[in-house]
């Protein structure tokens, strides 16, 4: 196995990972470098981005809803939207519960959402057009019903030592 990964690595090609995760972690590296530049004008990131665009779409809902949507651990999350928060994009409301903390845009997150969005889209398109649409489709359904199916799962690991 090590003998080839370093054979691979000496190829001109971007070599083959033999690790599931490696390899999506890598694809996901280059996508997110890719719309961060997109929307570097704005001094935003495609993380978010994608918290501006899941409470655009979801309204107040509460953080740990938003950490399951989005598959984000809770430090992350918390340390982003503190930032956002900060920017005046989003704001936090204690629920009934003073441990639940409900999160909705606020006009300035909104509008800062809806600039972000031509941006967004360019960047898409352009992924889209490289990738080519069959790809883009394929692709699209098997990382949406992957994340599903992780999620209705749980945290099982099946790994036999």
């Amino acid at each position: 196995m090590c003998i080839y990964i370093f054979l691979a690595m000496t190829s001109t090609t971007t070599p083959t990972l033999p690790c599931l995760c490696a390899g999506i972690r890598r694809a996901t590296r280059a996508i997110t470098q890719r719309y961060d530049k997109a929307l570097r004008p704005l001094g935003l990131t495609i993380t978010q981005f994608t918290i501006l665009q899941a409470l655009s779409l979801a309204g107040e809902i509460t953080q740990g809803r938003l950490a399951e949507i989005l598959a984000m651990d809770s430090t992350t999350l918390t340390r982003t939207l503190d930032l956002m928060n900060r920017q005046g994009w989003i704001a936090k409301a204690y629920g009934t519960d003073r441990r639940e903390r409900r999160l909705r845009l606020t006009p300035d997150g909104k509008s800062e959402y809806h600039q972000a969005v031509p941006y967004w889209q360019k960047s898409q398109e352009s992924l889209r057009i490289q990738l080519g649409k069959e790809r883009w489709d394929a692709l699209t359904k098997l990382v949406n019903d992957t994340a599903s199916l992780i999620a209705e799962q749980g945290d099982i690991d099946g790994a036999v030592i």
